[in-house]
This record gives structure tokens, sequence and C-alpha cells, in this order.
């Protein structure tokens, strides 16, 4: 009999640790879903498209034939195989292919533009690692018919000016059909895809070529799509949660290297009149308005390794007018707080379990053994 008793208390004994263990594996695994995917689903759900001044919500039948949908992201950075960590990469790439697919799911916008800097290694890659880092892109921003993506040209792509060559330029092309002074029309409003790293203004084969384009163009131009911002002294200008840190504002830009040359500038302004400029590259926001009229966006990172808020631009656009709106995703910085509030909860229900616990955790204990008992 005591035998029997005491092999009842041991097997009830056995149960009610393994049924401790699934609650601990249970909350383990839903911490991790929620921080590494329902939380992008939360995050973006509160972003909503803009409304057009003086017109009706782009939500509406009557309004959605002629807004045109887009979302503007820039500089993704996909690392490489030269300076790549493989778990940074896994990690980054992940948090971006969350987002991307979130976000086409929810907002379903009619076209994506990408302004450059796609790859971190891009100027330096050989044709296997290229192909490995088009590969793994393809599988991060793959979309459906019903949505178009546009791909911009940037100094990480295919080197700063003195890097730059035709191979790489071609190599580019080649993959996401890119063409400086490209013009593309989408329900009735023409943009112009600059490659603003040929934009040098030295006569250089790939530059003569890119600006015969652009002037040819010149008398189409709506937008203006492009990785260099135009010519700003610095950031200091710049507001909002998402511009430099105070630190890096009145830092002055370089020439050709942070910005495009004043002549650049001024032969783009000049050319088109645009209504609206968008350029990413200084993985910082930033709105300027040039010759008092014309705003340009400088669009933030899309990336974590760059940003702990990176964010994209929502933009409802007309033939007349346009709105943006900006969307951010989940800050890093709070899903490690989330990581980390949980793995000191799940370090106390341990202690707890085991009576193991200070005079300040007592109360958790009780509880626990209260539920024990019943």
């Amino acid at each position: 009999m005591l035998s029997s008793g005491s092999t009842t208390v041991k097997g009830l004994s056995l149960k009610k640790r393994l049924c401790f263990l699934l609650k601990l594996v249970c909350f383990v695994i839903s911490v991790l879903i929620f921080c590494e995917f329902l939380i992008y689903y939360v995050v973006i759900f509160q972003c909503q498209w803009p409304e057009v001044k003086g017109g009706a919500p782009t939500g509406k039948k009557e309004t959605s034939t002629s807004v045109l949908k887009a979302m503007i992201l820039a500089d993704t950075h996909l690392l490489g195989e030269i300076k790549g960590h493989w778990l940074d990469k896994l990690r980054r790439e992940w948090q971006m292919e969350r987002s991307f697919q979130t976000a086409l799911w929810l907002l379903q916008p009619d076209i994506v533009f990408i302004l450059g800097d796609v790859f971190d290694e891009g100027k330096w890659s050989l044709p296997q690692a290229w192909a490995d880092d088009v590969r793994r892109f393809r599988k991060m921003f793959k979309y459906p018919v019903s949505t178009e993506l546009v791909v911009i040209v940037g100094n990480h792509d295919i080197g700063f000016h003195y890097e730059m060559t035709t191979y790489k330029v071609n190599r580019f092309e080649k993959v996401f059909n890119f063409t400086s002074g490209k013009l593309i029309t989408r329900k009735g409003i023409n943009f112009v895809i600059v490659n603003s790293v040929a934009m040098e203004g030295d006569g250089c084969a790939v530059c003569r070529t890119s600006e015969a384009k652009l002037v040819v163009l010149s008398h189409k131009l709506n937008c203006s799509q492009q990785h260099y911002p135009l010519y700003r002294k610095s950031d200091a200008e710049c507001s909002g949660e998402d511009s430099a840190p105070p630190e890096e504002k009145n830092i002055p830009f370089k020439e050709k290297y942070d910005v495009l040359s004043q002549e650049a500038s001024q032969k783009l302004l000049w050319w088109f009149h645009p209504r609206l400029i968008l350029s990413g590259h200084t993985h910082s926001a930033c709105e300027v308005l040039h010759a008092g009229k014309i705003p340009e966006i400088s669009v933030p990172s899309f990336s974590w390794r760059n940003r702990n808020n990176p964010s994209f631009i929502m933009g409802s656009i007309t033939p007349t007018d346009f709105a943006l709106q900006k969307c951010f995703l989940p800050y890093e910085s709070r899903v490690f707080t989330i990581y980390c509030a949980a793995g000191a909860l799940l370090v106390i229900l341990i202690l707890a379990h085991f009576q193991l616990l200070t005079p300040p955790f007592y109360f958790a204990q009780r509880l626990i053994s209260k539920h024990k008992a019943v």
C-alpha cells in the first residue's frame, strides 16, 4: 500500500512538472510569435493612406481609380558576404521581409519605389555574391501582380562615382530593369528615375548618357525619384523623431558624397521644375523646400541596422496634387524591452515554482503555491 501511494505521488509530481514546463514553453512561443510576427500587423495596421487635399478619401470607390497609392522606402542595405555577419544578416532581413510583406498585405499599394542602396556591398560584389544578394532580395521583396516595384540605383549598389563602372551599372539595370532617365507614367502621373551617382558633371561616359536622357525627358516631369538628396548645407533645419540625431545635424554635408553638388542640383531643378522630389541616402528624414516652392522629402532607412525607428512613406498622388503620410515600423528598442520583460517574468515564475524567491517576491510564490494546491 505504501509503495503504491508513493508511486502515485511521484506520478502526480511528474505530471505537475511537465504541465509547468509546457506552460513555460507556450509562454516563450507566444512572446516570439508576437515580437517576430504579430507586432508588424499591430503597428502597420495603424497606418492609413492620406487624403488628397480637396478630394475624397482614397478608400472610396469613386476616387480609387484616379488616386495612385505609392509606397516609398529607401536604403535597405542587404548585407553581403564581406561585412555581413550571418546572425546580423538573418535578423535584419527577417525584420525587413516581415515589414514589407505585412505592409503589402494591409495597405495594398499600386506601386512601390525603393530609392537606392538596395545592397550594402553591391559596389564590391563578385558575380556569385551578387547573384546570392539578388536571390535574397527577390525572396524578401516579392510582390503580387497587382503591385509594381520600381528600384532605383544607389552608391552602395554600383559604387560612388570614382568606383562606378559600366559593368556595375549594366548589371544593376539587367536585374531591376532600371535606366537613368526612365519615364514611368501611372494614372497620368509622370515619374522620372534619376541615377544620381552619375550626376558628377565631369563628362564620364555613364554621366553623359544619363544627363542626355534627362534633358530629353525634362518637359514631362512631375515627380523626381533619386538616391542622393539635392544640395543642402546640412540637416540642421530637419525636424521630427526620425531626423538625424542632434549631434549630427550641424555637420556640413560634402557635395557629391552626402548630397548632389550645387551645380547638379540646379540642373535638375532647372530642367524639370518638379512638384515633388523624393530621395534617400542620409538614412534620416528631412523635408526641404527648394526655390521656395519645390518640396524634397528625404526618406529614412528601411533597415533597423541603420535606425531604431525605420519607416516608409505612403503617398496618395493625382495628376494635380499629392498627400504624404509616414508609416513607422516597430521600434527595435521596444521589441527588446518586451523580450527583457518576458525574460524577467520567466525567471520569476521558475524561481517561484521551486520556492526559491526572496521576500519581495513572496506574493508570486504564494500565488503559484496556491494554484498548485488547487
